[in-house]
């Protein structure tokens, strides 16, 4: 059974959003088509409350991108981005949704991060996403969606960690730097991740 797993493709990380990721917009259309590929397509959705640690405005003083710490771990200050209910953190209207079978939200703990789509940063909680895919007899996960050097990147090494042969579908993806995204990339190849275009299932 294979599955593939649609990572935060929400309107702030689209051109425009407050966290954009540079052509992100560009992605949909091969995700899209892929989706029909599949016997089950799931999603992660970015799903901060205000107060969120993670955001720059919450730290007096500090600026977007500047470095912090958040329970001991590095953390990057970023923009607010994807409040719950607000349309920020909608997926993306021109994402097709009809297969999606289940959505897992994070980045609701406001002390914590929480870029994989299976755990937060500090690995305080799971989303249930692991248990829920193993429920489905998954062995095979592939990847696509934002940003490719971070929620993308860190959902591809827990999805290693828990089992799972992880599939990159790089064409379906964009980073936030180049730079982050080769030394991401140089990491999932070591840890036996598998990079792929999307022409190789379409």
């Amino acid at each position: 059974m294979n599955a593939l797993l649609l990572i935060d493709i929400q309107n702030d990380f689209l051109p425009g959003g407050a966290l954009a990721v540079p052509e992100g917009d560009l992605i949909i259309p091969i995700v899209n088509q892929l989706q029909e590929r599949f016997d089950l397509v799931v999603a992660t959705q970015d799903w901060h409350p205000a107060n969120h640690k993670s955001f720059a405005s919450n730290h007096e003083g500090k600026n977007p991108f500047e470095m912090t710490e958040l329970l001991g771990l590095p953390q990057v200050l970023w923009p607010d981005h994807c409040l719950q209910d607000t349309p920020g953190a909608d997926l993306a209207p021109a994402l097709e949704a009809r297969k999606i079978e289940a959505i897992f939200r994070k980045g609701t703990n406001p002390e914590i991060d929480s870029y994989s789509g299976f755990y937060d940063n500090g690995r305080l909680k799971s989303t249930g996403l692991a248990d829920y895919l193993r429920g489905k007899g998954v062995t095979q996960l592939y990847l696509a969606g934002l940003a490719a050097d971070y929620c993308v990147y860190y959902s591809a090494k827990d999805a290693l960690s828990e089992g799972f042969e992880k599939f990159f579908i790089e064409d379906a993806t964009r980073p936030i730097s180049q730079e982050g995204y080769e030394a991401a990339r140089a990491d999932m190849l070591a840890s036996g991740g598998k990079i792929i275009k999307s022409s190789d299932l379409l």
